[in-house]
């Protein structure tokens, strides 16, 4: 990484402050181009969605995974809820989506309160009796807005026929190609007994052949979970790996603290045999700690989310661009590698930030408006949202006290810095977290061909940065109206 003639700034900057200069490239195509990382956490995409309980659930952990990327369960999550979620996802197809699946005895009101949990736009009904039981039957779509529907209905009263029915091992490209000829958006595959396998529309067979799934030493997709740093970290931490976890997340907003450091020292000493990452911190000297106390990757990021209000009630934070910048200096130097946590906002973002040295980027608030976010789907004038909120918002504090006595979880209420409710607007042209990827990577390879870059380290390599003004900023923003 280097600044345009040589001049970088002495002062700190953030992704905005930015932009990235072109240079002599002999990539022809993004898809020449690697995103796979090297930290430890088997990453093929740059992308790790952050342990934020209206984000970070099975659903969202099934799905990037298997498009590459990894999810962290919260620290909240109960261990037996923990332990439910990753024996889920590592139950999981790679290719093949996990359907919602309904009995022919279920009313059309569960059908359409459940169908926007998955991307595909459908359920699917499968027997409950006899030779018929397990084995697809029917799909229910989802009604269009406005369109009033029976919502007594039993399912199998309303059920559509299955236009296409594969086996669940047929090549994706063969079913891309099945789907084409049928006018269908929709496979369904079924395991060699019949019974139902999964599903994979269309773009999901595209999918299939351009991203490799993030999977462990047995094939299956990881997932990673955090731990606080309180109460028995060791005994939790030990219990999530026995689950299956297959990196642990040592989180605190503060991570450049004495209790951090012995909680991570503890668990690093415990031999778990999974990669540790740990943080949040702006600093070199933070960054230093971590490594020093067991990190193999820091969290690097205060206060640049957008539910975090920590800069506008404390002061404490950095710009982000600076702050990955410095401690992934740091963390290479000690062969340790960072996550940029925070403040991203556009494709742009993820390639600064790789660009800085991250070698992953952490996402939350802006997947927790997707399908596959844990939250329920509301709908208002505007449009489609889910409800998102921080993890040191007040709401987050209440669940993670909920243990406590009264009086100490009402004096905990008192002090947040997060915001307890926003609403998060679903984008109608990309819904899906599995559409954000597909954006964001298609940013990120197409940032890598334009610096002559092949892997993401090239990128961090030969990338030249100039800093812009705010104007310089907004001209780059697209204009739909027009000027």
């Amino acid at each position: 990484m280097r600044f345009l003639e040589g001049h970088r700034p002495d002062h700190d900057l953030t992704y905005d402050d930015l932009f990235i200069v072109p240079g002599h490239s002999d990539v022809a195509s993004r898809f020449d181009v690697d995103i796979a990382t090297d930290d430890g956490s088997g990453t093929t995409v740059p992308l790790v969605v952050a342990n934020m309980t209206a984000v970070a659930g099975k659903r969202m952990a099934e799905t990037v995974a298997r498009r590459g990327g990894l999810v962290v369960l919260p620290q909240d999550v109960p261990l037996a809820a923990a332990a439910d979620t990753i024996a889920f996802v590592k139950s999981r197809h790679l290719v093949a989506d996990t359907p919602v699946v309904l009995g022919p005895g279920d009313l059309m009101a569960h059908a359409q309160v459940l169908i926007p949990k998955r991307a595909h736009g459908c359920a699917v009904v499968v027997g409950d009796t006899g030779s018929e039981a397990g084995v697809p039957i029917g799909l229910i779509p989802r009604a269009p807005a406005g369109h009033e529907i029976d919502m007594f209905t039993d399912l199998r009263s309303a059920m559509t026929p299955i236009p296409v029915l594969l086996p669940v091992q047929t090549p994706p490209r063969e079913i891309f190609d099945t789907l084409t000829e049928a006018n269908s958006e929709l496979a369904v595959l079924t395991a060699g007994d019949g019974t139902l396998a999964g599903v994979l529309t269309r773009v999901g067979a595209l999918r299939a052949g351009i991203y490799r799934p993030n999977v462990d030493g047995d094939g299956r997709l990881r997932v990673a979970a955090a731990v606080g740093i309180n109460g028995d970290v060791v005994g939790r931490a030990r219990e999530l790996v026995a689950a299956g976890a297959d990196l642990l997340v040592i989180d605190t907003a503060h991570g450049h603290q004495a209790r951090m450091l012995t909680a991570l020292e503890a668990v690093a000493a415990a031999g778990l045999g999974v990669p540790l990452a740990a943080g949040n911190v702006v600093s070199a000297t933070g960054a230093r700690d971590l490594i020093s106390a067991g990190a193999q990757i820091v969290k690097v990021g205060v206060g640049p989310g957008a539910m975090c209000t920590t800069r506008m009630m404390t002061g404490v934070g950095r710009p982000q661009f600076s702050a990955v910048a410095e401690c992934a200096e740091t963390a290479r130097s000690a062969g340790a590698a960072v996550w940029a946590d925070g403040g991203v906002r556009h494709p742009r973002d993820v390639a600064l930030a790789i660009a800085a040295g991250a070698a992953n980027v952490m996402i939350g608030s802006w997947f927790a408006g997707t399908y596959e976010s844990p939250g329920d789907l509301h709908s208002d004038a505007d449009g489609e949202y889910k409800v998102s909120f921080g993890m040191a918002s007040k709401r987050a504090v209440a669940a993670r006290s909920s243990g406590d006595a009264a009086y100490d979880r009402a004096r905990k209420a008192l002090f947040e810095e997060g915001i307890s409710s926003s609403r998060i607007r679903l984008d109608p042209e990309r819904p899906s977290v599995e559409d954000l990827i597909d954006h964001i990577c298609s940013g990120v390879r197409s940032t890598a061909t334009y610096t002559g870059a092949r892997s993401l380290a090239e990128l961090h390599q030969k990338v030249v940065l100039g800093v812009q003004s705010a104007a310089g900023f907004a001209e780059g923003r697209p204009l739909p109206g027009g000027w």
